[in-house]
């Protein structure tokens, strides 16, 4: 079957390798299935694999689809080739059940006799917790009509997208997306990657950027050194307002000498600027 041997060849695609980017996340997304049920649309089999990998989920499962493999769930994917190539088929919603404790229903409406309704993002919070050593399912149903009532009692839990009530239809893999993002932040916290720090400027090095601009914009005839106004306290201010980093303050000083140079280049020259006086933008 193609998905074997998309399997098989993914150790030797440069563009990726099986599941490698799990090796830095948690188990509580690793434990989480993500089940299609009677998906009628291999693109959409395709996204929803795009959507899980970019929020760290591996395990896709799907109930008797129409079409798969098929190279246009490949093409949709982007890189997303080694879920694909993971994927179950099962032939009933029981056996892509089996082995978990949670099971939750993705819903866009609430069902006669059917189990407690919450929010998405309640849900993804409840999974996370169960997810850290159980395996977790979130089921979803077919484009055209979702999940069956019967397919909706052999959940646990029932979620639902709080969208604009007059148009509640979600593209199968957006709603996976969303989902797989709400049981990310459930389990990271809407934590972002670390990143390394630049090295601020110091107090005294601030400073002398503050003076250094002041001589300089007062060499260039910008303003009057012996009637600034209020220029000093604004520029002042606008130095100590930055947070800036110290190759930042080298840089601006930097500038600042090539202008001081220049300036100095152009009144030794006959053209030069013969009245220093006239600003050249007096507040």
């Amino acid at each position: 079957m193609e998905g074997a041997r998309l399997l098989a060849s993914c150790p030797m695609n440069p563009r990726f390798y099986p599941f490698d980017f799990l090796m830095t996340e948690p188990n509580a997304l690793r434990n989480v299935r993500v089940v299609l049920s009677h998906p009628s649309h291999p693109g959409n089999i395709g996204s929803a694999a795009r959507a899980m990998k970019t929020m760290g989920l591996s395990q896709l499962v799907l109930v008797n689809p129409r079409r798969f493999p098929d190279p246009e769930a490949d093409a949709l994917s982007s890189n997303a080739l080694d879920v694909l190539a993971g994927a179950r088929v099962c032939a009933s919603l029981e056996e892509a059940l089996r082995g978990t404790q949670l099971v939750v229903a993705t819903v866009s409406h609430a069902y006669e006799m059917s189990h407690e309704l919450v929010p998405c993002r309640e849900a993804a919070v409840r999974a996370a917790a169960m997810a850290r050593d159980a395996e977790v399912a979130f089921v979803f149903g077919t484009e055209a009509n979702g999940l069956g009532v019967e397919e909706v009692r052999a959940c646990n839990l029932a979620a639902m997208i709080p969208c604009n009530p007059a148009y509640t239809s979600l593209n199968l893999a957006a709603a996976v997306q969303i989902f797989a993002y709400e049981l990310r932040q459930a389990v990271l916290g809407g934590e972002l990657p670390a990143r390394e720090e630049a090295e601020l400027a110091r107090h005294e090095d601030i400073q002398h950027l503050y003076e250094h601009l002041a001589e300089v914009l007062a060499g260039i005839g910008f303003f009057d050194p012996a009637n600034p106004k209020r220029l000093l306290p604004r520029l002042r201010r606008l130095v100590a307002r930055v947070r800036l980093e110290a190759e930042e303050v080298r840089i601006l000083r930097g500038v600042l000498r090539t202008v001081s140079a220049l300036q100095s280049s152009k009144n030794a020259s006959p053209e030069g600027l013969k009245d220093p006086s006239k600003s050249i933008g007096s507040p």
